[in-house]
């Protein structure tokens, strides 16, 4: 075994619980065995992902949250026993892999963050169709809070009602019947979801949510009632020594309803600040909660949950080992968490235990290459969001948007096996056929690798004399070190490959190549508009990649993205950006995920970044762009123009032949996900 994790591989225990070591995989969206989001099932697909997870050295496994009361429908989850039966032989054959499991159970998305699609808005917003509809969408149910006449947090023209007493009550309730049908199939104990990023029992706990004047408002005590009152309901049920562990946000990191705190930010916390973090956490311990999953953020600041990209590893490791020293029970810390820094903080006794979720999603045997020392070979996790997470906001959306693929979140936009692990099995050919694979990017070299594990002979042709692509460009800021870490993860899997590599090899023709199969996965090429002087600005990829400096004052003409990026990179520069952004509003994407375009939003707030929205751009000059605003033609003094308009797919080789298929951005211009998956569909059939 490696010496640099020894004691993430120790034991530890969460009540009378020993875990075999100290890694968590925490409850992530769409990882349920049990679901009750629309009405109680089990998820067959479930079996193969947690055979591989709990075969590779994880300690504690806690699937999806189980809403205790359905979304649609109104079903309670323990008055469908027989759905926790059906799970039993895997809970079974997880313990035999050595792996414990919790199950986590929550009030499902009840309150000011009910995650509303846009086609209910119509509905909600109308009290006979709202009623009308009721028996189906439980409308009445879901949009509630401790107080009336608070903004939903996704569809804020929207208010609560408040949530009563004996809600309350069967809330509680139905926690306790749950959790003892968990007990009853083997579970080893349960997580309460959650004083946590702002679901309904930690909005009772926040003071810009709760303004009762019953006993769960105003005091202390009274704000964290609810909670209290669930594990004491769980241990009557499941009795005292049944583990009850608590999801817990030992900060809020809120300025105000639907603004978020950045990292590094000076603010006025809204919600609950560290003093009262830590008071809660010990209030929660002599209560009987057995240990605290913590993290920071409330739906107000989601990305601190959910951390994207540009929020920093271990972003809330601090916050954890406050809670520590404060505590008797064990606690664990999630969020971007890092081998080296969990090592070092578990040794110390600082924290007890780590959860990692989605590097683990992205790489089944992440743990065991760290055991083995072999880290060059992780898939890592680049908190892209794309398949895991994939629901967008933006201004006009007035709701939460999903993409196609809403209903299986939880998969990964790098690893397309999560959650498909009988689809894609890559069995070794009996014909090797002779394939040529053009273009090294991400797409490219993803099938050649996959074909290459076929049986077949590759040859992959990249006309620079690098490998990735655009996506080196994309990879180039600071704030991208995974992204370059899953560049050389890339390159290593085609060394150890048998693909034949031909860099600085331009293809111009097709029938040279006498191949059996060709692989057009040429990429796309930056957009051109009809402005004048566009030739002026410097495209967005010679910028990121530094092939073109830029000055002191750079207009970012496109809010996307990959706009947004630039901007936020030359803010961390010193430089002042500004944005022209064609839409109503910055990343207006239904592809990227809302904690990265909200964290994205708030960073270009914080950074002081002017944005120019609903506004086009005219004429790029030298000093400045011209462009059309809500209030008018303006001309804005700039030292350089970059240009992120988006692309067009590169179809200088492409022609229809049955044995040339084309591959990626080329095909359609896409984000990671959609080339790294449409690389597995394609292997799949050659």
């Amino acid at each position: 075994m490696s010496d640099n994790y020894k004691t993430l591989f120790t034991p530890f225990s969460i009540g009378n619980c020993e875990i075999r070591n100290r890694f968590v995989v925490p409850a992530m969206e769409g990882t349920n065995i049990v679901e009750n989001m629309f009405f109680p099932q089990y998820n067959k697909s479930a079996y193969d992902y947690y055979m591989e997870r709990s075969k590779n050295e994880v300690g504690l496994l806690i699937p999806g949250m189980i809403p205790v009361y359905s979304m649609l429908l109104g079903r309670w989850l323990h008055e469908s026993p027989n759905v926790f039966k059906q799970a039993e032989p895997l809970v079974r054959a997880i313990h035999q892999n050595g792996s414990k499991i919790f199950f986590q159970l929550g009030a499902g998305f009840m309150g000011r963050n009910f995650t509303m699609p846009a086609q209910a808005l119509t509905i909600a917003a109308n009290p006979v169709l709202k009623k009308l509809s009721n028996p189906l969408l439980r409308l009445h149910e879901n949009m509630v809070a401790p107080d009336a006449d608070l903004p939903m947090v996704w569809a804020p023209k929207l208010k609560t009602r408040a949530v009563t007493k004996a809600e309350i009550n069967a809330f509680v309730d139905a926690y306790a019947k749950s959790a003892k049908l968990c007990k009853d199939i083997g579970v080893d104990g349960v997580e309460v979801h959650a004083v946590h990023e702002g679901y309904l029992l930690d909005q009772f706990t926040l003071p810009y949510m709760n303004h009762r004047t019953d006993e769960y408002g105003g005091s202390f005590e009274n704000r964290y009632r609810f909670a209290v009152e669930v594990v004491k309901a769980i241990k009557e049920a499941c009795g005292d020594d049944f583990p009850v562990m608590l999801r817990y946000s030992v900060t809020s990191k809120a300025i105000d309803f639907r603004v978020g705190a950045v990292p590094g930010e000076e603010f006025t916390e809204i919600g609950r600040d560290l003093e009262e973090g830590l008071k809660a956490a010990k209030y929660f311990q002599d209560a009987g909660y057995d240990a605290l999953n913590c993290d920071n953020g409330t739906y107000d600041s989601w990305y601190w949950a959910h951390p994207p990209v540009y929020m920093p590893l271990n972003c809330n490791l601090a916050e954890a080992e406050a809670v520590s020293e404060v505590v008797d029970i064990p606690v664990l810390v999630a969020g971007r968490m890092q081998p080296d820094a969990a090592e070092a903080s578990v040794k110390a006794g600082k924290i007890d235990a780590v959860a990692i979720g989605r590097q683990i999603l992205c790489d089944g045997e992440y743990l065991t290459k760290l055991k083995e020392g072999r880290e060059a070979d992780v898939r890592p996790c680049i908190s892209c969001h794309n398949a895991c997470l994939p629901i967008a906001y933006y201004k006009d959306s007035g709701a939460v948007i999903g993409t196609r693929d809403i209903l299986t979140q939880g998969h990964c936009a790098l690893n397309p096996v999560a959650f498909e692990e009988k689809k894609y099995t890559y069995k070794k050919v009996q014909r090797a056929k002779k394939v040529a694979v053009i273009g090294g990017g991400i797409a490219g070299m993803q099938v050649a690798i996959l074909l290459a594990k076929k049986g077949h002979k590759v040859d992959l042709y990249e006309k620079t004399g690098t490998l990735g692509g655009v996506f080196v460009a994309a990879a180039a800021p600071d704030f991208k070190e995974k992204d370059k870490e899953l560049l050389a993860w890339y390159e290593r899997q085609l060394e150890q490959s048998s693909v034949n590599v031909h860099l600085n090899t331009a293809v111009t023709s097709l029938k040279d190549l006498k191949a059996d199969e060709v692989i057009l996965a040429t990429g796309a090429q930056p957009r051109k508009l009809p402005v004048p002087g566009f030739e002026k600005g410097i495209d967005a990829i010679d910028y990121l990649t530094g092939a073109k400096p830029v000055g002191e004052t750079v207009a970012v003409i496109g809010g996307g993205l990959t706009g947004c990026e630039i901007a936020y990179d030359l803010a961390l520069k010193g430089k002042k950006p500004f944005i022209v952004e064609m839409t109503d509003d910055l990343v207006k994407a239904v592809g990227v995920c809302a904690a990265n375009s909200n964290m994205l939003r708030d960073l270009m707030r914080y950074h002081e970044v002017p944005t120019y929205l609903e506004s086009t751009l005219l004429e790029v000059k030298d000093g400045s762009v011209v462009v059309q605003t809500k209030q008018g033609k303006q001309e804005l003094p700039c030292d350089s123009v970059v240009l992120s308009v988006g692309y067009t797919p590169d179809k200088t080789l492409q022609k229809r032949d049955r044995h040339v298929h084309i591959l990626g951005d080329a095909q359609k211009v896409g984000n990671l996900k959609t080339a790294i998956w449409s690389a597995y569909d394609l292997a799949l059939k050659i």
